[in-house]
């Protein structure tokens, strides 16, 4: 297998836990892949990977590149991103990068970045794992990264599970359109700027950490009242983790959050999906083509028209069980 050339990007928080990208670094090479980049692990200002100029710099940079990475992977998120859309060459982007094989990964911040590229640029990313959470991970999750190598080994991949909805099994849809999203917090945050890309018909998949149930209902509420949600085929909803209601709560939590969003959304709401601050994630293709079928509790996406290595990769590839 040829060698994998990846490119180190901290686009927001600083890399705090250095075991973890020492971790997640050492994976990576003893696997055989070529890393670059390292000197963003040193970058601190504030809470920050580097000054603005200095993370944009890490995204532009790929418009200039004489040989592209195959794969430009986030460190980690935090908060950071939305202070750099200003900053980047949408138009150098696009002609250098559209049509090639290079993949663009991240998660959580990571997801104002892919909303401000798909918008400007028409370029497909990826959420999926990052260097220090997952790769760097004390006992990284085989299942995830198996997933990110098969989807970014071949030109079209899939991803099933099963849903965990209290209300009973999933109505039985099939349906097609572009798949999109990220955290949920960071996307709505991006609503009525530049940046929020007029996607129509597609399927929306959502996440977050931290924050309480009533904050993610409000949310949810505001891609209903604004929209976007009743412009979508379905909506998925992936992890929300350590979103815990409080005493004043009195008995709602997410669960009464959910069923209130299935009430008015007029979409189809899927839930269970495995993304976002946990260990178990899929690597999904953020403006690619994606067929969604949802019968008896079970769920699928199949996608494919991403960037993907222009060879397959091995299931003991970089980072899978058993590397390091």
């Amino acid at each position: 297998m040829p060698s994998i050339r990846i490119r180190l990007i901290a686009p927001s928080g600083y890399p705090h836990d250095r075991a973890a990208m020492a971790r997640g670094v050492a994976r990576l090479r003893e696997a055989g892949c070529r890393l670059e980049g390292l000197e963003v692990l040193d970058r601190v200002e504030l809470r920050y990977a580097g000054s603005d100029a200095e993370r944009a710099g890490d995204i532009n940079r790929l418009a200039i590149a004489d040989t592209l990475p195959d794969i430009a992977l986030a460190v980690r998120g935090g908060y950071g991103a939305t202070r750099l859309l200003e900053h980047l060459d949408y138009g150098a982007l696009r002609e250098r990068l559209a049509g090639t094989s290079t993949a663009l990964v991240g998660h959580s911040d990571f997801t104002a970045l892919q909303m401000a590229l798909y918008a400007h640029s028409g370029l497909v990313t990826f959420g999926g794992p990052m260097l220090g959470a997952d790769f760097g991970a004390q006992t990284p999750d085989e299942a995830t990264l198996r997933h990110f190598w098969d989807t970014l080994g071949a030109a079209r991949s899939s991803a099933a599970w099963t849903t965990r909805d209290g209300g009973g099994p999933d109505a039985a849809l099939d349906v097609e359109g572009p798949l999109w999203g990220g955290n949920l917090a960071v996307l709505c945050s991006l609503l009525g700027t530049p940046y929020f890309p007029g996607i129509d018909g597609g399927i929306l998949f959502v996440e977050d950490v931290g924050e309480p149930p009533f904050r993610i209902e409000r949310l949810l509420y505001q891609l209903h009242l604004s929209g976007v949600l009743g412009r979508q085929r379905a909506l998925l909803l992936g992890h929300f983790s350590q979103c815990r209601p409080s005493a004043y709560d009195n008995g709602y939590g997410l669960a009464e959050g959910f069923a209130q969003l299935r009430r008015v959304a007029g979409v189809p709401v899927v839930g269970g999906l495995p993304f976002g601050h946990e260990p178990d994630k899929f690597t999904l293709p953020f403006g690619a083509p994606a067929r969604l079928r949802a019968a008896d509790g079970q769920a699928r996406l199949d996608f494919g028209g991403y960037p993907h290595l222009p060879f397959p990769v091995p299931h003991r590839a970089p980072g899978a069980a058993g590397a390091g």
